[in-house]
């Protein structure tokens, strides 16, 4: 696999899936391990710890406990939901968050709702998966909900509820995108 170089990146969330995806390849036999991952590996240990590196973009910190939904999120209708889970209703975009930290799953899941605010999409999928791992709910699945609460959401979003079953039941969300103002 060769190195992009990050002026081959086209957004930001390019370069996170490449770098996911590029960390989960194997050599071929007979091959070396990628340069570009021998490089990462190199300069983590090189680090010094007395000056730690300050993340990009970073998710802001919510606490573990569920809070209550805010009143400014209306939940979707009951029948809205029936309607998108038997495909009645189309769901107009999807991202999946699998595997992405916070700070990764927060800034692809902004840009993700922004492209879908501008293309005036209505509905959406974000799957978060359930994150059972250790007798957690998991960090993705409880953290989207409390960012849906801050102002660089809510604009956006205008509801969310979970998603019926056969999208991904507890491990995704439906999420129903604001208009824009008349």
């Amino acid at each position: 696999m060769k190195k992009k170089s990050s002026s081959e990146f086209a957004t930001l969330e390019d370069r996170i899936l490449w770098e996911t995806v590029a960390k989960t390849t194997r050599p071929l036999k007979g091959k070396d391990k990628p340069q570009f991952l021998l490089e990462e590996k190199s300069a983590s240990d090189s680090q010094q710890p007395s000056a730690p590196e300050r993340p990009k973009q970073q998710a802001p910190a919510f606490p573990v406990k569920p809070t209550p939904r805010p009143h400014l999120l209306h939940p979707i209708d009951k029948p809205t939901h029936k309607k998108i889970a038997k495909g009645r209703v189309v769901i107009e975009g999807r991202i999946d968050l699998h595997g992405l930290t916070q700070s990764e799953a927060y800034g692809l899941l902004l840009g993700f709702l922004q492209r879908a605010h501008l293309r005036k999409l209505r509905h959406v999928l974000v799957i978060t998966g359930k994150g059972a791992s250790f007798g957690s709910d998991g960090v993705l699945r409880q953290a989207v909900p409390l960012w849906f609460a801050t102002p660089a959401f809510r604009i956006l979003v205008n509801g969310y509820e979970d998603a019926a079953r056969n999208h991904g039941g507890t491990g995704a969300i439906y999420v129903r995108m604001r208009r824009e103002a008349p």
